[in-house]
């Protein structure tokens, strides 16, 4: 019985050429052995509708072709069914892919796929949405946000986007946060929720952080001078950041982060920016 394999591109992720011709899939994946389909992307949030159509279509194998918002929007289709994920890393970060030592050659990539080295990872949620490298209320949020405005995708873009969004950032408002039986308050620069030890561009806020560890990696700033902000994203950028005393870490398997003035929490998700999902109290859970 042939396998069934499909891959959901992006076509706009990254660089933006993405393109996966017929004739070097069938060099990986005979017709006599496989039975391959490709869809594209056209929209947000496209890729998961694609995804669901391609479970429906008894699809064995669905390989996510872009960056790690591709990825969610793929894998969160696939979390406790028998669908096995595929990753060809064609994104701007790749920060999942990198993590699973995925390479961005498409070729030493497809490899991967033929052979069916497959790994089982943790997954973590936020208000019950799945997600599988990072999570952030806060400045990484907001570097999100800017990059996302950007016609080009690269390090240099979010480079720009992180000095951009340093100088006009304005946070106020006070989070309840709620961990291990723990209740403190808090008026965050940020609080990242990682599951992975990369975001990408071998940039890393947690790099002690596992996939498979059953727990999630928590960072937790505080409000700091406008000192102390250039010299946090100066660390971060040379994955010293932890020099800061006020840089907090704590590994957990849930979290709640409540808003007390009535703001609207921005968050991004696996590098995506989704504000409009989330409202005033955000609850994180690990499930390993």
């Amino acid at each position: 019985m042939k396998t069934n394999l499909h891959f959901i591109v992006n076509p706009i992720a990254g660089k933006g050429r993405n393109e996966l011709s017929t004739d070097m899939l069938e060099a990986f994946f005979p017709n006599s052995e496989y039975a391959v389909s490709i869809k594209k992307t056209e929209f947000v949030l496209h890729a998961k509708a694609l995804a669901k159509a391609s479970i429906e279509e008894g699809a064995q194998i669905i390989v996510a072709c872009g960056g790690d918002g591709t990825i969610n929007e793929v894998a969160s289709c696939l979390v406790n069914t028998s669908v096995v994920l595929g990753i060809l890393p064609m994104g701007s970060g790749n920060g999942l892919a990198s993590n699973l030592r995925i390479p961005k050659n498409l070729k030493k990539a497809l490899n991967i796929i033929k052979n069916q080295k497959v790994m089982t990872i943790d997954t973590g949620t936020v208000n019950n949405e799945p997600f599988f490298s990072n999570t952030g209320v806060g400045f990484d949020a907001h570097v999100i946000s800017d990059f996302e405005e950007n016609t080009t995708r690269q390090l240099f873009s979010y480079v720009q986007s992180t000095w951009r969004t340093l100088k006009k950032y304005n946070y106020k408002n006070v989070v309840e946060l709620k961990y291990n039986g723990t209740t403190e308050l808090i008026s965050p620069f940020l609080l990242f929720v990682s599951n992975s030890n990369e975001m990408g561009y071998k940039m890393s806020l947690t790099p002690q952080a596992s996939l498979q560890d059953g727990l999630l990696d928590v960072v937790i700033v505080p409000k700091l001078s406008r000192f102390k902000l250039v010299l946090f994203t100066m660390l971060f950028l040379f994955k010293k950041h932890h020099w800061l005393k006020e840089v907090r870490f704590q590994q957990l398997t849930a979290l709640e982060i409540k808003s007390l003035d009535n703001t609207i929490l921005k968050v991004q998700c696996d590098g995506g920016s989704v504000t409009q999902q989330y409202s005033k109290l955000l609850k994180y859970f690990l499930k390993a």
